[in-house]
């Protein structure tokens, strides 16, 4: 998938910058990017080429942005090859989630020197890029959820699933099934590779957005997606169509200050928020079909 990176200029006072560097990455976020750096006069800000608009990224920054600060940007395109190789040549460090799952770099980690079961999961990742390592907030929450229940003979769905994390823990803990599906070519592939590298056998992959799930017709125990808050609410039919009636939607990628608008959204698609998880200022909401 080929980005844009747009780099933010904030002007203002100096105990004002930090603050400000958050409420634009929440502006930004609304306006579909995924990623961002800080820099010493703003932010780098990513986004996939054909989700960038520049009028709902000025009204986004027009909303979002206190008086006394003013945001300039200009935007480039990233080659793919500049996006990805930082992140396959520096790797990351061990990630741990609860007691018992570690997420380790597979690129700078030899897998074989870990023998036994001392009760711990261990997940390999190649990190072909920055998301889905454990190493984002929203990853994690929704990690923290699935090793917190029973998962065995379950199926998954997994919206936008990236580098394959969570449905490779999925069936790590016992899931029967766990279908994927990624708008990123780059990203499914990676997903397959990490699920092979894990010795995962039950995932499979396809490609595109939520529009592929027309020619789906299952129905599943556990639908998960960790996307930004426009494509959530877009797709949020999608997500309900594929629940069982006793299933349930885990959503993440979006900030505490977005649960009201995706709970309304949720809400005319007859589903009802069961409760909402918080990391900083990152939120993950799990949802059921209201009765």
């Amino acid at each position: 998938m080929k980005y844009f990176v747009a780099n933010f200029k904030i002007e203002c006072e100096a105990e004002l910058m930090q603050p400000a560097r958050e409420l634009l990455s929440a502006a930004a976020c609304e306006a579909g990017f995924e990623a961002f750096e800080d820099t010493d006069g703003g932010l780098l800000g990513y986004v996939q080429r054909p989700l960038y608009n520049k009028e709902a990224l000025d009204e986004a920054i027009a909303d979002y942005m206190p008086d006394g600060a003013t945001v300039t940007y200009d935007v480039e395109e990233v080659p793919d090859q500049d996006w990805n190789q930082g992140w396959e040549d520096e790797g990351f460090e061990p990630i741990g989630v609860g007691d018992h799952l570690i997420i380790y770099d597979a690129k700078h980690t030899d897998m074989n020197m870990f023998a036994g079961n001392d009760g711990v999961m261990r997940i390999f990742i190649e990190a072909r890029n920055a998301f889905g390592t454990g190493t984002h907030q929203t990853t994690r929450m929704i990690l923290r959820r699935l090793l917190g229940m029973n998962m065995k003979g379950k199926t998954v769905l997994d919206c936008g699933c990236g580098t394959g994390i969570l449905g490779i823990v999925a069936s790590k803990l016992g899931a029967d099934r766990v279908l994927g599906y990624d708008i990123d070519e780059w990203s499914s592939e990676n997903a397959k590779h990490n699920a092979s590298i894990n010795g995962v056998g039950n995932l499979d992959v396809m490609l595109g957005d939520a529009s592929v799930l027309d020619g789906v017709d299952e129905k599943f125990d556990v639908v998960i997606a960790n996307i930004n808050r426009n494509i959530l609410i877009n797709d949020m039919s999608a997500f309900k169509r594929h629940m069982k009636d006793d299933g349930c939607l885990i959503l993440s990628g979006f900030y505490e200050s977005d649960v009201p608008i995706l709970q309304e959204t949720a809400a005319a698609n007859g589903l009802q928020l069961k409760d909402v998880v918080e990391d900083e200022e990152w939120a993950c909401a799990l949802f059921e079909l209201s009765l």
